[in-house]
């Protein structure tokens, strides 16, 4: 890896992490585009722990509010709350995922898989925008819908579906405004995105591969950690006004751009 690389990279996570615009399909096309060298597993480590850094920050007063002590007074007030519901909507993906990781990793990592993915939930989130538009009210969070919304997360292990665009689609599905989709969806990236950074970083040591450059390493934290700061913050602020249009455009062209090249 160069400095370049570790920007470039630094950038595009930060900013597809909570766009639903899929991060591992920007990546396929950076990566076909470029001569590169994989950026390997610690770097990866890196670009999670920085997103991460960046929602526990932006969301500290939601995530302050969810750990008082008023939520857990009774196993029935824990488990609707915001957090419980949280938790129980993330057990889904942590179950199916921790099963069928080896299948995903070794049949559905193609360039193919990626663009055609893409490209329909792309299709997907249009439909669920026009489904929220066509309501004439809107509903409220609760453990039910939390756990529908967990259950379509699961979707997001095919590479190019985008965990913040299915889990945002599922959301406007279900009747939630286009902020509260958004805001729960960056919410539930969390506990994932601590699962995923524990899950490699078990695979970083297991295997040996402790060789760490802590200057790419600590900047790609800073980089991907500021750049989803104001991803969060923009896409907060104009959702309802722009809508999933302009990004289920970008998805399609960007699924056919994946398709040509390969």
């Amino acid at each position: 890896m160069d400095i370049i690389q570790t920007i470039v990279l630094a950038i595009i996570q930060g900013l597809t992490e909570f766009l639903p615009i899929s991060s591992s399909a920007h990546l396929i096309l950076v990566s076909d585009l470029s001569d590169w060298p994989d950026q390997g597993t610690a770097f990866d480590v890196a670009l999670h722990l920085g997103t991460l850094l960046a929602v526990l920050y932006y969301f500290r007063a939601e995530i302050s509010e969810m750990l008082k002590a008023k939520h857990f007074t009774s196993m029935d007030n824990a488990i609707n709350s915001q957090l419980g519901i949280i938790v129980v909507s993330t057990l889904p993906i942590v179950l199916v995922g921790g099963l069928f990781n080896d299948f995903v990793t070794e049949n559905l990592r193609s360039s193919m898989v990626i663009a055609s993915a893409s490209i329909f939930f792309g299709i997907i989130l249009y439909l669920a925008d026009t489904n929220q538009q066509q309501r004439n009210e809107v509903v409220n969070l609760s453990l039910r819908l939390g756990l529908i919304i967990g259950l379509f997360q699961v979707l997001s292990l095919i590479p190019g579906t985008s965990r913040s665009g299915i889990t945002i689609a599922a959301g406007l599905f279900l009747g939630l405004s286009r902020v509260e989709a958004s805001r729960f969806s960056f919410l539930l990236a969390i506990p994932v995105i601590i699962a995923a950074s524990v899950f490699q970083s078990y695979e970083l040591f297991a295997n040996d591969q402790i060789s760490i450059n802590y200057i790419y390493f600590f900047l790609g934290i800073a980089i991907s950690s500021f750049v989803a700061i104001l991803t969060i913050r923009w896409f907060l602020e104009l959702v309802n006004r722009i809508g999933m249009l302009p990004f289920v455009i970008y998805r399609i062209l960007l699924g056919l751009i994946i398709i040509l090249i390969i």
